[in-house]
């Protein structure tokens, strides 16, 4: 659980972070374009109201210069460095500028006449100052028809540019607040879903294996030899399959399969499944009927249904001498072959009523020998390398011990 709390915590660490990367510089410009607007705006109205004031909206007739003349030379020192007023066809009536206006003009974009119909605005970085320059068609009072048009540019002084860039950054860090206040609060929230869901899952899973514990209590009370037998030998599958690197839904698989292998017995009559002696040809047909009837249980069975290629193929030899199919080599699926290992292992090492368990360098001798006819020569070498923990782990493991080895291994690759 600790686990998941860093993980789920580096998690939304970084999605927090990287929201705040992403809205911060957003903000900032938000908050400048909407500081560009007011400013804008503001010398727009202030600007309209002048030239409605001066009688300067209606320039045209013989005075339409001097009106124009006076209009920007007080507009020019005050919202403005540069004040033009055109008349309707786009022609330049007057012009004023100041000493930053005379300085930036020059370096200003030109464009053709104006005949535009729309007020609008554009910023410009003009070296290290920044201009806003405003385009405002003139209308006549009564008509609405253009009149002329005024345009204006303002050279932003520091101290507003600095009141901005303040706001801006006050929102920008608001922003960016937010995003990792947000990453905060979800942090619990997302914890404690984690938990009702593992909780959940843990029920799930205890039902599963009690499901599976229940078809392996069957098949014992049918062949006492089975019960502990089936925990270890998917014990030893499990832990070959992790050396293999196996995990996830092939694990499950292993895990389910190994345990379940001959589940398929509980078809075979007592009669021929509880025979002391040996089998003969009509018995032993029989009997390999459980691998099908196994098959056929497990398939259709939810999370059991990929146990059915332990449960078809444990008796299947890497030589293609096995029953039901004969498959050979890597027609056999992985996790048969890992059983068929683990099965005939526990097997020679235990001690069954009829027999005393072997050495194990005995056993070890025997597997070897098999080695590229019964048993995958791959799959042994890999066991090669973990005989002696098999060995020193389940000697002398009770019925108990093995059942707590294999459940530890189920809550380790069916909860994660």
């Amino acid at each position: 659980m600790n686990q998941f709390n860093r993980r789920a915590a580096l998690r939304i660490a970084f999605v927090s972070l990287l929201l705040a990367a992403i809205a911060t510089p957003i903000a900032w410009l938000i908050s400048t374009e909407s500081a560009e607007d007011e400013v804008v705006s503001l010398a727009m109205e202030e600007s309209k109201r002048f030239l409605r004031h001066s009688d300067a909206l209606e320039l045209t007739g013989l005075e339409a210069t001097a009106k124009a003349e006076k209009a920007v030379a007080t507009l020019s020192g005050g919202l403005f460095d540069i004040a033009e007023l055109y008349n309707h066809r786009g022609e330049k009536l007057a012009e004023s500028l100041t000493e930053v206006g005379e300085e930036i003009e020059g370096r200003l974009p030109k464009h053709n006449k104006p005949a535009y119909s729309a007020a609008s605005y554009e910023s410009l970085q003009i070296g290290e100052q920044w201009a806003l320059r405003v385009f405002i068609p003139l209308r006549s009072a009564e008509a609405g028809a253009i009149t002329g048009y005024f345009e204006g540019v303002r050279i932003v002084p520091e101290w507003q540019r600095q009141e901005i860039h303040s706001a801006a950054l006050k929102m920008a860090l608001i922003a960016c607040l937010a995003a990792l206040l947000c990453g905060v609060a979800i942090y619990p929230i997302v914890v404690k879903l984690s938990a009702e869901n593992t909780h959940k899952t843990l029920e799930v899973l205890d039902s599963h294996i009690s499901m599976m514990e229940a078809l392996g209590r069957a098949i014992a009370k049918r062949d006492s030899d089975t019960g502990a037998h089936n925990y270890r030998v998917a014990w030893i599958a499990a832990r070959i399959g992790e050396e293999l690197g196996l995990a996830g839904s092939t694990m499950q698989a292993l895990i389910a399969g190994s345990f379940l292998h001959d589940v398929g017995k509980i078809g075979i009559p007592d009669a021929i499944l509880l025979k002391p002696g040996r089998l003969d040809d009509e018995e032993m047909r029989i009997m390999r009927t459980h691998v099908s009837q196994g098959e056929e249980i497990v398939k259709g069975m939810g999370w059991l249904d990929g146990a059915h290629e332990v449960v078809g193929g444990h008796h299947e030899k890497w030589d293609g001498s096995g029953y039901p199919r004969r498959l050979a080599g890597d027609s056999i699926p992985l996790a048969a072959r890992i059983f068929a290992l683990a099965d005939v292992f526990d097997a020679l090492s235990s001690k069954r009523p009829y027999k005393e368990p072997m050495p194990f360098e005995r056993v070890m001798e025997i597997l070897r020998n098999d080695s590229g006819s019964h048993f995958d020569p791959k799959v042994m070498a890999v066991f090669e390398q973990i005989a002696d923990e098999v060995r020193d782990t389940l000697q002398d493991a009770s019925e108990p011990k093995a059942r707590a080895l294999l459940e530890a291994q189920i809550r380790k690759h069916f909860t994660n």
